[in-house]
């Protein structure tokens, strides 16, 4: 009797640890978006993520507009409307982190293929140009693509040392002085940095640990992504120290991700993290990715693991919604198969099933087909539930949404819960009312057909 008891009670813990591994969720990718060239900032108790925006369908040729994605756990992330609204219209790529200086925000952008340099009160913007404007005419460009010494002049990083004298680094390992004002550059101090390796490079990361100043950048690109690094102990402007083991992020192919490529650092307290585009879709269908990165006693970077699972660093943060047992949907997109650029190794097979919606993971998503005019999506949960809010995490979120969304207890008879006619810039839309439900049903009015998440609470 003593050994059915316990093999019974064995059996349970078993089925518990594989329930609760079944619900383990990757927190790679970050945020339910295409985005791509993150940098990531943490003002109070706020992260704020400053990145192209990705997945307009035609390359370099276009880009998304400028949104601010901010979160409070590095793990649930939104944004509302445009937060530098000059570059709407404009190809916005690569924007530094903003600095403060006297009460003032510098942030330093790519606008058309040139470095421009903006201005606000506030990190969450909105920003303005510190200069003129995007016309040809009136054009005042911080740095123009074909920049000094053979450097180009797109992915700015800006830096202030200890002394306050600020830095501003580009792509091509170019490096000079801001001037005090924060808007022009010293020319007298611009130079080509020396590098251990050659080749193309862009995305550089700066940053300074215990004394010590980092310098990082990429080589090559696509699905071949590198990281590189050097470092120095007397000025960011050097001399260098070139470490033997300098190359600390690479594609995993083991894990299926490729091209650790444009990022950035940033620490909370001691702990210091890796963010950066990861380039497993193909073209500019890029995703943010954070990984952890640690040092050796030396300083030296130790090579950093690239993940799925991600980090987690506020897990107490993070609420918990109502488990939705189903969803279906009026259509679903067929399957696509992501084309390699530089890497054969690639194998990935994107599905858009309405199940994707409800995994919790940023990098599934369910679509609708294209040429399905009214779609709609419907989640069953289970039984008759109290709920009090609904998040709709749309993709393609920054070219706005505009849907209704209903309630039902059996599936047949349909009450108004939320939703909105006019078109909305935003994720997630929020729709907030108390009432006892099993069923809700989404329709899109416009904006792409398509969820990354759909969470109730």
């Amino acid at each position: 009797m003593t050994q059915r008891i316990f093999l019974l009670s064995s059996i349970f813990l078993l089925c518990l640890q594989l329930t609760q591994a079944q619900k383990s969720v990757n927190n790679n990718p970050v945020i339910p978006d295409l985005i791509a060239d993150p940098s990531i900032i943490q003002v109070g108790d706020t992260f704020y993520c400053y990145a192209t925006t990705d997945g307009y369908n035609k390359g370099l040729a276009t880009a998304g507009p400028p949104v601010l994605w901010s979160s409070k756990d590095l793990k649930t992330w939104s944004f509302k409307g445009f937060y530098f609204p000059a570059a709407e219209k404009q190809l916005f790529w690569a924007p530094s982190y903003p600095v403060k200086v006297k009460d003032k925000y510098y942030y330093y952008p790519t606008v058309n293929h040139d470095i421009y340099v903006a201005v606000a009160d506030s990190p969450a913007g909105p920003f303005s140009l510190a200069k003129g404007d995007f016309s040809k005419a009136n054009a005042a460009p911080l740095l123009k693509m074909d920049a000094p010494k053979g450097t180009k002049g797109i992915d700015a990083e800006v830096f202030i040392d200890d002394d306050q004298k600020p830095y501003l680094f580009w792509a091509q390992r170019g490096a000079g002085r801001l001037n005090p004002d924060m808007v022009s550059l010293d020319t007298t101090s611009i130079v080509k940095l020396p590098t251990k390796r050659g080749g193309y490079s862009e995305g550089p990361i700066f940053f300074k640990r215990k004394g010590i100043y980092y310098y990082l950048y990429t080589l090559s690109g696509h699905e071949n992504y590198v990281y590189a690094y050097q470092y120095s102990k007397v000025s960011p402007f050097g001399p260098f120290i070139y470490p033997e083991e300098d190359i600390i992020a690479k594609t995993d192919v083991k894990e299926q991700i490729y091209g650790p490529g444009h990022g950035n650092v940033f620490h909370i307290k001691d702990d210091y993290y890796f963010t950066y585009l990861e380039f497993g879709r193909s073209s500019t269908n890029r995703q943010v990715w954070i990984d952890k990165m640690e040092f050796n006693e030396d300083g030296t970077i130790k090579p950093i693991q690239l993940t799925n699972k991600g980090v987690d660093p506020f897990p107490n943060l993070v609420k918990k919604g109502i488990d939705i047992q189903h969803a279906e949907a009026s259509s679903t997109l067929a399957d696509y198969k992501v084309p390699y650029v530089k890497d054969k190794s690639i194998n990935r097979t994107e599905t858009y099933l309405p199940q994707n919606a409800l995994d919790g993971a940023n990098g599934t998503r369910w679509m609708a087909s294209t040429n399905d005019s009214t779609a709609t999506f419907t989640v069953n949960l289970g039984k008759k539930t109290a709920i009090k809010k609904v998040e709709s995490y749309f993709v393609k979120p920054t070219a706005g949404h505009a849907y209704v969304l209903e309630y039902s207890i059996d599936n047949k008879s349909w009450k108004p819960y939320g939703g909105h006619p006019d078109v909305k810039i935003q994720s997630p839309h929020i729709d907030e009312r108390s009432v006892k439900a099993q069923y809700l049903r989404l329709t899109f009015l416009k904006g792409t057909a398509g969820l990354w998440e759909f969470r109730v609470f």
